[in-house]
């Protein structure tokens, strides 16, 4: 009866979250699907709590507890800008984790060879008063933990497959801790942004994954489990090498590669645990993370394995010099053009999120179009520095779902808007994309904005941005730069829009 409610629960919870990945493709059920999820995951640890195999349940509710308000306090204080490497660092959460139950599966088939040779049973006998514990005492089977009783009805067969999940999840866990933490590291600007690989390059990261697969089969061939720890410190060093050569420019698409890594972490885990759900969420979240990165690539014109190996290849060569100079304005020169002009685009970027500007780009937009303005805005898949944070930010401003459009549905209007407005972006609306094969974005593509009639762009100072690559759109004859702090700038800026 008891594995039957577990069962149902986790079947309803694996609905759940299947509804909630769904619903997170919408703007507008976005909200809704959140619930699902958070309704699931309930679900999920009450089921797993008072379920066949619980121990520790105090234990498991003090960790529980604090969990929660470790969670809240993020939840709560961690801004908007800080999201991407909140992420990042989650992700290496799962990845620690998958590596701490492989080992522990690893110290328990061990423990239990040890006990069937010290009572001297043969492994998979099956004992005469019937219980399943393959040919243990009942009182030896019965003092193991529930995790310990699982081992201890596999079959010999079994135990290798186990031990196959266990290398499994300890690989992909310890790739997704370290590149999680580089990826942390990089995007709060605490590891030098750029791709920076050791002497050797990809020679090692096929090296060190070669060995890998060299001391998987020695342990799998029964050498000891000192092949699991130089097999764990392998895959700490991919994880790091791997992250450290991709550039700034496609971090967005490693937070969505990495997120598809814990997802594998994940499931490896429920298969070493034997818990079903944990296999159904971690393929769900691996297998989703995996499609959203390939749609990324694409988006951007990258080699999906390229990405992935750590930025294999690339362009080579010097890039075309900008000529030119970058020419400014100010607030009144920028609303005149927005008083005059019939139809304006919008293109916020990481700087809008780091200016926490959303709320004043809301305003001005609701100030144009009260006047009758044909106002949009213009979302790059690479918008930011994580999937879907330009739609965030500008939902969280309530600004209407109908006027934000994907590169794919405006790019074609640009030639016919008055005034494109660039709130913090570099990458997304570079023109080196098209022009300089030498370029690190070459072939990516991007938001078109020079070919609008005026273009201002909002920007701090005269840097190159998270990625480094000098912009020319800056210098175009067009093109006039809005020097300052984004909501500062608007500040200005608003009073004037008559």
């Amino acid at each position: 009866m008891e594995y039957g409610f577990t069962i149902a629960a986790y079947a309803v919870a694996a609905v759940l979250f299947i509804l909630s990945l769904g619903g997170l493709s919408n703007q507008e059920s976005a909200k809704r699907a959140v619930w699902y999820g958070i309704a699931g995951m309930a679900i999920a640890v009450l089921a797993t709590l008072i379920g066949p195999g619980q121990g520790l349940g105090v234990v498991s509710i003090v960790l529980i507890a604090m969990g929660a308000a470790v969670g809240y306090q993020l939840a709560t204080k961690v801004q908007m800008t800080q999201m991407p490497e909140l992420v990042a660092i989650m992700h290496s959460l799962v990845g620690l984790a998958a590596v701490f139950v492989g080992f522990n599966a690893d110290i328990m088939i061990n423990n239990m060879e040890s006990l069937f040779a010290a009572n001297a049973l043969a492994l998979g006998a099956v004992a005469a008063d019937g219980y399943s514990a393959v040919g243990l005492p009942k009182e030896i089977y019965d003092g193991l933990s529930s995790f310990g009783q699982l081992i201890a009805k596999k079959t010999s067969v079994e135990i290798n497959i186990l031990k196959v999940e266990l290398v499994l999840g300890i690989w992909i866990g310890a790739v997704t801790f370290t590149g999680s933490v580089i990826a942390y590291g990089k995007l709060a600007g605490r590891v030098d942004s750029s791709a920076t690989k050791l002497p050797g390059g990809h020679l090692l990261n096929a090296g060190a994954a070669g060995l890998s697969l060299l001391f998987a089969i020695m342990y799998l061939g029964g050498s000891g489990s000192w092949t699991l720890v130089l097999l764990t410190l392998l895959a700490l060093f991919i994880g790091y090498h791997l992250i450290m050569g991709i550039g700034g420019a496609d971090m967005p698409v490693v937070v969505s590669m990495l997120n598809s890594y814990s997802g594998w972490a994940a499931a490896a885990i429920g298969f070493s645990l034997g818990n079903d759900l944990l296999i159904v969420v971690g393929a769900l979240v691996g297998s989703s993370g995996a499609i959203l990165s390939y749609i990324m690539c694409k988006a951007m014109n990258r080699s999906f394995v390229s990405v992935i190996l750590g930025g294999f290849g690339g362009p080579a060569g010097e890039q075309m010099a900008v000529e030119g100079e970058q020419v400014a304005i100010e607030a009144d020169g920028v609303a005149q053009a927005l008083n005059e002009a019939d139809s304006v685009i919008i293109i916020p970027g990481y700087g809008m999120a780091v200016a926490q500007a959303q709320q004043g780009v809301a305003e001005l937009v609701r100030k144009l179009r009260a006047k009758g303005k044909n106002v949009r805005f213009a979302i790059h898949p690479v918008a930011g520095r994580l999937p879907g944070h330009m739609n965030v930010l500008l939902a969280e401003a309530k600004v209407p779902y109908d006027i934000v459009m994907e590169m794919d549905e405006i790019n074609e209007d640009f030639p016919d808007t008055d005034v494109a407005i660039v709130i913090g972006s570099n990458d997304i609306v570079n023109p080196a994309a098209q022009d300089d094969p030498n370029s690190p974005i070459a072939g990516m593509p991007v938001l078109e904005c020079w070919k609008a009639k005026q273009v201002f762009v909002s920007k701090r100072g005269q840097g190159t941005g998270y990625s480094g690559i000098e912009n020319p759109l800056f210098f175009k004859d067009n093109t006039r730069m809005f020097y300052g702090d984004a909501k500062a700038s608007l500040d200005k800026l608003l009073p004037m829009i008559d």
